[in-house]
């Protein structure tokens, strides 16, 4: 009998998939806020989640276009990428700091389009309790 290595014994939460693994793993050092949201990331990731909770974390992560951490990070990139708000950059060439500003805005535009909600936001709304 071959075991789905997703339904672990007793019901247990499986441990990280190689790729979440390794995709928090590729961003260990860059910066303390990094690595808060990473270890944010990976309780998620790891604890046990009710139903409801489940339905209430997809639609806060990416489902909620507006009012989700998808949303918050495409400001957050748009915030980064400005001079005016940043001030980190305000040594550059006014045309480096017109393109770097023009990329965040986009980022923020492409980030925050419903469509790319729409999916996080369908797999909350498919949750049903009971």
């Amino acid at each position: 009998m071959t075991t789905n290595p997703l339904h672990t014994d007793g019901n247990q939460v499986p441990p990280l998939d190689d790729d979440l693994a390794g995709a928090l793993d590729d961003l260990d050092g860059i910066h303390p806020g990094i690595d808060l949201l990473r270890n944010g990331i990976r309780l998620l990731a790891l604890d046990r989640h009710t139903t409801d909770n489940t339905q209430t974390l997809l639609a806060a992560l990416a489902g909620s276009n507006g009012a989700d951490i998808l949303t918050a990070l495409a400001h957050l990139v748009a915030r980064l990428s400005t001079a005016d708000t940043n001030p980190a950059l305000r040594h550059l060439p006014l045309d480096q700091q017109k393109a770097t500003q023009q990329h965040g805005e986009t980022a923020l535009y492409d980030l925050t389009d419903p469509d790319l909600h729409q999916p996080a936001s369908d797999a909350s709304g498919a949750i049903t309790s009971h």
